[in-house]
């Protein structure tokens, strides 16, 4: 091998190692990989390679209770957002955005697409006015979220990141920003994080987006979701506000997650808060012995007999025949309403078929079969004549004793 020859294997092995050599100095606006190598009180420097060094202030590494949220080491990605005249040195960020100076500053942000802060000064017609480094600025309202904000009026004074969408300088500066742009750019990189761990029975943490009658919807990180209203909780629910509030943070099982069914439209995953729950039923046997007098509340009426709810998730049912105290009845509206409360005792307790047969009767006696439910409304067959019995052992007694005499 030549001496030519072993000099070009070595570069290529050095390009390969230093990538950041092969491609050149970075630029403001790239996003480049670092290690952290030192982390004072106000700011972290990051080596990016060769001899580059990157700057950034603390709070960009730090969570909202104050705590790091990378250690010494950490290999971390963030954007190029300046550079220091005085010594060369690159400032570093992330999507927050910085605090700029002037028309100049801001021109540039706009020329390369930097994040910018401002502050929402006034609710106007179509939008909001942004104040951001001295100069006014026009947020859309289509812009400001990614979702629909009825009241804008409730943003007025809070700061938010921004991106320019619009720069015309001269005396009357126009600035048109949007919040949207960068959020959206959020929800993708966090999608993509999400979808590497995205798998049926996953546990993930997520929060209440939206709610409708029939579930809620829930952001799991840059994607949605959705809880159906039937698997919030194995107890009766009749409304996801019953148990959800927007904004609430929730733990949740990924029960299914659906393929797109057309272009450009996202996964339906179908989500459940009642799977990382325990299951009433495993317990029923023992909390719900045959005997047993129980109180429980009327849930639903049926025309072969009524639901009684003993616990959250568990409905006991008085067959028909077991109401009336021995008069024939057509319905059970006839003896109970919707929400009445019932002391009832439990006749039997089928696990399989997850069935409890209950009755209102103080004297029922204990029965191994639980009744089916009864779909005729024919009249029942007639009652078959008592058979004679021998009677208790005192009549037979005094039979004897008549006799005698």
């Amino acid at each position: 091998m030549s001496d030519s020859e072993n000099f070009e294997d070595l570069l290529k092995q050095f390009d390969q190692t230093h990538p950041q050599t092969r491609k050149g100095a970075p630029n403001i606006g790239d996003r480049v990989r670092g290690t952290l190598v030192v982390i004072s009180d106000t700011h972290a420097f990051v080596d990016l390679g060769s001899k580059a060094e990157g700057r950034l202030e603390l709070a960009v590494i730090t969570d909202a209770d104050g705590q790091l949220t990378h250690a010494l080491g950490d290999v971390i990605e963030l954007q190029i957002t300046g550079k220091d005249e005085e010594n060369g040195m690159l400032l570093l960020g992330s999507q927050q955005g910085q605090r700029f100076h002037g028309s100049d500053e801001i021109e540039n942000a706009y020329r390369q697409g930097l994040p910018v802060q401002g502050q929402v000064s006034a609710a106007v017609k179509g939008g909001v006015e942004v104040q951001i480094a001295g100069l006014r600025a026009f947020c859309p309202a289509s812009q400001i979220d990614l979702r629909f904000i009825d009241d804008l009026a409730e943003l007025i004074g809070q700061r938010f990141d921004f991106r320019i969408t619009k720069f015309e300088g001269g005396k009357h500066t126009n600035l048109v920003v949007s919040r949207r742009a960068l959020l959206e750019e959020q929800q993708r990189a966090q999608a993509e994080q999400t979808r590497a761990q995205l798998t049926e029975g996953a546990v993930l943490t997520g929060t209440v987006t939206s709610i409708k009658d029939y579930g809620a919807f829930v952001d799991i990180g840059g994607l949605e979701g959705m809880i159906h209203v039937s698997q919030l909780a194995f107890g009766h629910i009749k409304h996801p506000k019953e148990v959800l509030q927007i904004g609430q943070q929730v733990e949740v099982s990924v029960l299914r997650i659906d393929p797109p069914s057309e272009k450009n439209k996202r996964e339906k995953i179908a989500l459940s808060i009642r799977a990382l729950t325990r299951d009433p039923w495993q317990d029923a046997a023992a909390q719900f012995p045959v005997g047993l007098r129980i109180t429980g509340i009327v849930s639903r009426l049926q025309p072969f007999g009524a639901f009684i709810e003993l616990a959250p998730g568990i409905d006991g049912l008085v067959h028909i025949s077991e109401l009336g105290a021995g008069r024939r009845i057509n319905h059970p509206s006839e003896i109970l309403n919707l929400g009445d409360q019932v002391e009832a005792s439990v006749l039997g307790v089928d696990l399989e078929r997850r069935r409890i047969s209950l009755s209102l009767n103080t004297n029922a006696k204990p029965t191994a079969e639980i009744p089916a439910a009864r779909t005729s409304t024919a009249a029942p067959a007639p009652a078959k004549p008592a058979e004679k019995t021998l009677g208790t052992f005192g009549a037979l007694l005094q039979e004897t004793m008549n006799k005698a005499r």
